[in-house]
């Protein structure tokens, strides 16, 4: 935001938080499922406000995590229709949607600037309207030819492939840096 005061930014995660999670999700999720076919599984539905900011304590442990993301979840389930806990991917990122959401609320001014995307979304425009047909990641590891695939498109986009090949930085995996 400092280095770039007047960039538009595009960022992965969800800004618009409901009160209430319907079925489907929000507006945004609804969306764009369907343009995604078989990648549609990679936007999940974000739940309530509330779920969001439950208070999970501080974690340090990992029976200590899953305990706050049942903590999470017992909130979720009151505030959806129907009544659904929170995914693990989706409660694995909240310390970060919480973070844009407290940053959108307390700088309202650059709402006009920071926008909610989605990479799957991202690749199939950039593909002519067409989803990746191979995942980026299998079980939770990185697929390899999904990558491959996702690479030569952004090549074909005037990427550079060594650019592409790099490690990512520090705390992003590599399907996050692409």
């Amino acid at each position: 935001l400092h280095a770039l005061p007047d960039a538009t930014i595009a960022v992965d995660m969800p800004i618009g938080l409901p009160d209430f999670s319907s079925r489907g999700g929000r507006g945004p999720e609804a969306l764009v499922r369907p343009l995604l076919g078989a990648r549609q599984s990679s936007v999940f539905a974000i739940p309530s406000r509330a779920a969001l900011y439950a208070d999970t304590g501080n974690f340090t442990t990992v029976e200590a995590w899953y305990a706050a993301h049942r903590r999470a979840s017992e909130v979720a389930m009151t505030t959806s229709n129907p009544p659904r806990g929170v995914s693990i991917q989706a409660f694995g990122i909240f310390s970060k949607i919480r973070e844009i959401d407290q940053l959108l609320i307390a700088r309202p001014d650059l709402r006009g600037r920071i926008f909610e995307s989605h990479p799957e979304v991202a690749f199939c425009r950039m593909n002519g309207g067409t989803a990746m047909i191979l995942p980026k990641k299998i079980k939770g590891t990185i697929n390899p030819a999904g990558m491959e695939e996702r690479k030569a498109l952004l090549c074909r986009q005037g990427y550079d492939k060594t650019f592409l090949d790099q490690a990512p930085p520090k705390g992003a995996a590599s399907d996050d840096f692409l």
